[in-house]
């Protein structure tokens, strides 16, 4: 990977991201990019979270981007105040940092493309070994990495990222800059039979994945087809490394799911959603825009959107941590009525 090739003043820095700094900061050169505890002289690092103020207050950065309204003061250390450090910090990383991808165009020798596939050899890049099947369409930009199967009448939009080893089963359709990472499934069958007579009968899985433009899913997450119609993972969705989503789901635009999610079959999730970390839904269930679904929670019944849950069953926060504090208080509140009874007890025997 390219090294960096940072070098701004401070002061260019600044209008770049539309933040203010202190005029005699504003010649002072940056030359790199760092976090907070490790940077050095010539970095610039970002402030984005209250965690972090340690951090902050012993850096060694020439300039940190910081939010509105802290009201921050450092002694050696330029200021940039932004609305979303953050959000500033990973657009200067993405214009002056190394490269993630090279675009190299062409098909690898030792790839198997079908006859039948629909490609621009000169606008695409096939690694080694990959395999493209009958009928696949693949558009221009796109890359399919060392080791990837796309399989038969699958779809693939523009800039397109397949990582290697990643499998699109038969059938499934991807929308633009749909970015895909190692060792993810998507189009596998989805889990359903039918006991008869005693064995488990599979039930034949005869849809799709479709997934939509500006997605990204992690490594060995796996999404899996419909029995009927579609499984959708709409626009702008972010998945995370090592999910479940199931046959029939439906993820609603800008949803983000970390790491370890699972979601059961034939279940609606709303625009803006997040399911943090192990967190999981029953089947059949609809849950509503702009729910969070904090760690570890476990979702059992539909849920109205707008909502921070939590707990299993999941339940608003404010009940959750109601019902968790009135457990920390179940021992104290069981000894209390232990000396009650032996209070009672004992003005019984004295009667």
């Amino acid at each position: 990977m390219a090294p960096a090739t940072l070098k701004l003043s401070i002061g260019e820095l600044a209008d770049l991201v539309k933040g203010a700094v202190a005029a005699s900061d504003r010649s002072k050169v940056l030359t790199g990019f760092s976090s907070l505890s490790e940077a050095s002289e010539g970095d610039v690092s970002f402030l984005g979270n209250e965690k972090y103020l340690a951090d902050f207050k012993a850096t060694q950065a020439t300039a940190v981007l910081v939010p509105e309204g802290y009201g921050l003061v450092a002694e050696h250390t330029a200021l940039i105040t932004v609305g979303n450090p953050s959000a500033a910090f990973g657009e200067l990383v993405k214009q002056f940092g190394p490269a993630r991808r090279e675009f190299h165009p062409g098909v690898h020798a030792s790839a198997a493309v079908a006859d039948s596939a629909v490609l621009d050899r000169e606008s695409v890049s096939i690694g080694a070994n990959a395999v493209v099947g009958e009928g696949a369409e693949i558009g221009g930009g796109s890359t399919v990495g060392a080791g990837a199967y796309i399989g038969r009448e699958c779809r693939l939009g523009r800039d397109c990222w397949i990582h290697p080893n990643v499998t699109i089963a038969d059938g499934c359709v991807l929308g633009d800059r749909v970015s895909i990472h190692s060792g993810t499934v998507i189009g596998s069958d989805g889990f359903g039979y039918e006991q008869v007579d005693g064995k488990h009968v599979k039930i034949d899985q005869v849809g799709i994945v479709q997934i939509d433009d500006d997605v990204e899913i992690g490594a060995g997450t796996t999404v899996d087809r419909a029995r009927f119609g579609k499984t959708w993972i709409q626009e702008g969705v972010k998945i995370d490394n090592q999910c479940q989503i199931a046959h029939n789901v439906v993820i609603g635009k800008h949803s983000l799911l970390v790491a370890q999610v699972g979601i059961a079959g034939s279940t609606q999730i709303g625009k803006h959603v997040i399911f943090a970390a192990q967190t999981g839904a029953a089947g059949h269930l609809k849950i509503g825009d702009q729910a969070v679904i904090m760690a570890r929670g476990g979702v059992i019944k539909d849920l109205p959107g707008g909502q921070h849950y939590m707990g299993f069953p999941a339940v608003p926060e404010r009940d959750a941590k109601k019902e968790t504090i009135a457990l920390r208080r179940l021992p104290q509140l069981q000894k209390r009525v232990k000396e009650l009874e032996s209070r009672l007890s004992e003005l019984g025997e004295g009667g």
